[in-house]
């Protein structure tokens, strides 16, 4: 296993469709548990390939680390991810690995069903709720592309660019 860098805001591949995933195999398997390890050592709840630079349909969840609500314990892999149902409504405080230092409430589905396949590349189904459901939906969004701040208000978008813009100008 080996620590993968988290590409940040402004990486083009952030802004792409991840790749559907065709072979399971060795490779495949090196880099969930390189991500894994990255999501871990970054204290994150989910990471999707992209973040890594890694134009694939999978992300990895491990919802464990939050406590009080009922969620699935230990790592989750997500092949090729579809949301199949989506109901009720959740505004809450999301942040991003890939935007560091920031969060913003965002509204979500409170309940989702998913598809996938399984590190192993078996059909899986899940429903989730609450975090679990915002998590999952977050993870997906990467894979296409979307990032949790293209569901600000135009203020707040405004806002967050220039809190960007000043944040990452002290980094350098």
């Amino acid at each position: 296993m080996a620590l993968r860098k988290i590409v940040v805001l402004g990486h083009p591949i952030l802004r792409e469709k991840a790749e559907e995933i065709t072979e399971i195999d060795g490779d495949l398997q090196q880099l969930i548990d390189d991500m894994a390890e990255t999501m871990y050592a970054a204290k994150g709840l989910g990471l999707a390939a992209n973040q890594v630079a890694v134009s694939k349909r999978l992300f990895v969840l491990d919802l464990s680390q939050r406590e009080g609500e009922k969620l699935p314990h230990g790592l989750l892999v997500f092949i090729n991810p579809e949301i199949m149902e989506a109901e009720g409504e959740i505004y809450e405080e999301e942040g991003c690995l890939s935007i560091p230092g920031y969060s913003a409430k965002v509204k979500r589905k409170a309940r989702v069903l998913v598809k996938a396949l399984d590190r192993e590349g078996k059909p899986f189904e899940m429903e989730l709720e609450g975090l679990g459901a915002r998590a999952v939906q977050h993870e997906l969004d990467h894979l296409n592309g979307i990032l949790y701040i293209d569901y600000l208000s135009p203020l707040r978008q405004k806002l967050f660019k220039r809190w960007w813009k000043k944040h990452r100008s002290s980094k350098k």
